[in-house]
């Protein structure tokens, strides 16, 4: 489902019909869960997903044998070795997704008329400020670039087989 129209889904639903929470703006924490839940929604599903397909391959690993029959806890053998070797492709898709958040938040500002960066752009494509709209465009990259490097600059720290020299 698309952001906007999952945003509109629980502005009815949270807004109107079960009247619990704040429509848009800003103010207390519960202005921000709204937005936060429409922008998360979708990275949470391909997240968990590929966690679980990370950590299921993994735990099919002789090493993870050894540990199970050395007598280790399953709940070490699961979060200490399965979990920490699953690391990298669920980090490289965290990073991925950044950018699909930054894209989202677009969308979810102007519709939780939350203000920021990607509100913003929408102003400026409105006013046809092309300075101001390739200005935020350059920030949204700068930050996509630098999430990504310190994603791959991490998966050295999770797994010291890789090489960062090259």
């Amino acid at each position: 489902m698309p952001v906007f129209w999952t945003g509109l889904v629980l502005i009815v639903v949270f807004a109107f019909w079960l009247p619990v929470l704040p429509v848009g703006g800003v103010g207390s924490p519960l202005h921000l869960v709204l937005p936060a839940v429409t922008l998360a929604l979708p990275s949470i599903a391909m997240i968990a997903r590929m966690t679980r397909s990370s950590v299921l391959e993994v735990l099919r690993e002789d090493y993870v044998r050894t540990a199970r029959a050395k007598g280790v806890g399953e709940r070490l053998v699961v979060s200490k070795h399965a979990l920490r070797n699953a690391a990298i492709p669920i980090l490289t898709l965290v990073g991925l997704q950044a950018g699909q958040l930054m894209g989202g938040a677009v969308l979810t500002e102007t519709v939780f008329a939350w203000p920021g960066l990607g509100r913003l752009m929408v102003k400026a494509i409105f006013a046809r400020d092309y300075i101001l709209l390739q200005g935020a465009v350059l920030i949204f990259a700068m930050v996509f670039v630098v999430i990504n490097l310190v994603v791959d600059l991490s998966y050295g720290m999770l797994d010291p087989r890789v090489s960062r020299q090259g």
